[in-house]
């Protein structure tokens, strides 16, 4: 059993040897700041969003569904002749209608919806007059489509370094260095989509695309940002 003085000793070899092999965290570093600078881009929209449903009510579920399906299914059947729309099927649920008491199942009812999104917006602005003879509209919205995006945030990386190195270079100076040296750096993407005034439309007031010529469209734009995070170690004379 190892005495008091004889464990002290073992201790204080212990420490020195990961001294030696470097196993001790790295000694202590000073004036080292922390910065952040990002650039910012309005990019125009070059989507267009439309959500389609169909709604509908019977005391037989199995009919419901069918009738359903087939209104769907047609929807898709005609969306797929046109070129440059895609097409998928979004939510659909089905919930049970009581009677006034709250307690008796008298029928059914169903919503499924139809989502299309296209970069032709006047194209897709006709189709969706045309639906709306047998759909109704749920929502239109517009965003930035990812080979946009990426294109704008590689162009927008070295403007990101540049004001990074840009507000090193004041920060050194503030402290009276003589210059810095980058300890870390991150790039990092991201953007703010404002909330869209088309977005829900009744489908009431969007039945009339049918008859009248067809709307201006506003896609509007977003805000596509990056930043650069880093710590610098500025260096005194």
């Amino acid at each position: 059993m190892l005495t008091m003085p004889r464990i002290a000793s073992a201790i204080a070899l212990t420490i020195a040897g990961l001294a030696s092999s470097g196993l001790l965290a790295d000694e202590a570093r000073y004036n080292q700041i922390a910065l952040r600078a990002e650039v910012n881009q309005e990019v125009a929209h070059d989507l267009m969003h439309i959500t389609l449903y169909t709604e509908s009510q019977n005391a037989d579920p199995a009919k419901l569904a069918a009738e359903i399906t087939n209104t769907l299914n047609k929807t898709l059947e005609q969306v797929r002749q046109v070129k440059g729309v895609s097409v998928k099927l979004g939510s659909r649920h089905s919930y049970p209608v009581y009677d006034d008491k709250g307690q008796k199942i008298t029928a059914w009812r169903e919503r499924a919806e139809v989502r299309m999104e296209s970069a032709d917006f006047a194209r897709l602005s006709s189709l969706t007059g045309e639906l709306l003879q047998s759909m109704k509209m749920g929502g239109m919205d517009f965003s930035i489509a990812s080979d946009t995006r990426k294109t704008r945030e590689d162009a927008m990386l070295k403007d990101a370094v540049d004001a990074f190195k840009a507000r090193a270079q004041l920060a050194t100076q503030a402290l009276g260095g003589k210059g810095y040296k980058l300890v870390s750096l991150s790039l990092n993407t991201g953007g703010f989509q404002p909330p869209m005034a088309m977005r829900g439309f009744e489908a009431k007031s969007m039945a009339m695309m049918d008859s009248a010529p067809t709307p201006q469209i506003e896609a509007g734009t977003s805000q596509v940002t990056v930043s650069a995070d880093g710590v610098i170690e500025v260096q005194m004379p």
